[in-house]
């Protein structure tokens, strides 16, 4: 739910779900096998709950988020297929993963034990997934240390060893060695199970770059972020699926002014007019999430073509040179999109923000409101 209405606001993240159908599909057709969409940070800043439920409906096979909230907020929701909270969990928090039937990522012996008092205690049963670091460094049991779990898994008499899983550190540059180094170190431990006799639980090991470059990675689940919302992981990254960018950033033109030769824009009057030029503000700024690192280096779309901004992006608005042309009050002006023959791509922006693209999207915040377009939308 935004703090703003789209009738109230001017500006807009226009959510295409029909290019989030075109890239789900996609995806599942590439990979041929279950499919785990990644939604948490408000599905990479395109709304968490829209985005669950129009996914569930496409037919998803679970859903994956960081945290207990976001998984909970889910349920509340209505949302009802498998959801797994990819974060690590306190010991206070295992309750709440059983109450809301939630599956719940383990990591150690201790955390295991863990689960299987609040099972004992509860009289429920919990499903969870083994985490295994291959490389990462992040969360989970190292590779080398990982067999006493998998064994006290397998044996547990209160919870359901549903998947064992990790994580690629590098597997959006298809050139990195790290990926084949991880996999085989994942494959070391599922060959170990298959020793163990027991049937396998659901290997997935694929993020968006191991869906993109490495098939022997997809296993038996994969797991897209940033590709499910059309855009890829790094700029060594190769589109083989056609993907289609989801989200539209949208505002408009409030205000109009012609400025003389030597006028200073915006705080600390980085940037003076050479000459008489004619000025617009766009009522967005860093405190929506856009990034002050566009300042005087940023362009925006106005009536098909590309206008830069100039001066610092201020929190709430910023404002843009059109040289001589011609603009008026609510003229709508792109930030990322398309209008006529330009596109300004979330790619485009990151590189210019000296970030990636997740950091862009995962920025715009509730401020902005989400209009969803396509499928059952307008």
């Amino acid at each position: 739910m935004t703090m703003f209405s789209a009738i109230q606001r001017p500006t807009v993240a226009e959510i295409n779900l029909d290019h989030l159908k075109h890239n789900f599909l996609k995806i599942r057709q590439h990979v041929n096998t279950k499919v785990m969409a990644i939604v948490k940070a408000n599905a990479y800043g395109h709304g968490l709950i829209p985005v669950a439920h129009f996914l569930d409906k496409c037919g998803v096979d679970a859903l994956g988020v960081a945290f207990l909230e976001e998984g909970i907020a889910l349920r509340q929701a209505g949302i009802r297929c498998p959801i797994l909270v990819l974060g690590g969990m306190c010991h206070k928090q295992v309750d709440y993963f059983l109450d809301f039937d939630l599956e719940i990522n383990v990591s150690s012996l201790d955390k295991l034990k863990q689960v299987e008092e609040a099972c004992e205690r509860k009289q429920k049963q919990a499903v969870i997934h083994v985490k295994v670091d291959t490389g990462m460094e992040r969360i989970g049991v190292h590779s080398y240390h990982a067999k006493p779990l998998l064994e006290a898994a397998l044996k547990s008499r209160h919870c359901h060893f549903k998947g064992v899983f990790s994580h690629l550190a590098c597997a959006d540059d298809p050139a990195s060695p790290m990926t084949k180094l991880q996999m085989e170190r994942f494959q070391e431990i599922t060959s170990h199970l298959e020793k163990l006799g027991e049937p396998m639980p659901l290997r997935h090991l694929a993020n968006s770059g191991g869906i993109l470059h490495f098939k022997e990675s997809h296993l038996d689940m994969v797991r897209p972020g940033i590709i499910l919302y059309g855009s890829l992981p790094d700029p060594a990254s190769h589109d083989v699926l056609g993907l289609r960018p989801v989200l539209t950033l949208k505002s408009q033109v409030v205000y109009f002014k012609v400025i003389p030769p030597g006028a200073s824009v915006s705080y600390g009057a980085t940037w003076t007019s050479e000459k008489m030029t004619r000025v617009v503000t766009v009522p967005i700024g860093y405190g929506d999430g856009y990034p002050r690192a566009l300042s005087s280096k940023g362009h925006v779309l106005i009536r098909g073509q590309r206008y830069p901004i100039i001066g610092r992006v201020c929190m709430d608005q910023f404002m843009v040179d059109i040289g001589w042309n011609s603009a008026w009050n609510e003229d709508e002006v792109v930030l990322i999109g398309t209008q006529g023959d330009e596109h300004i791509s979330v790619e485009q922006i990151a590189v210019q923000s000296d970030t990636i693209p997740y950091e862009i999207f995962t920025r715009l915040n509730e401020r902005i409101p989400r209009v969803y377009v396509g499928d059952n939308g307008e």
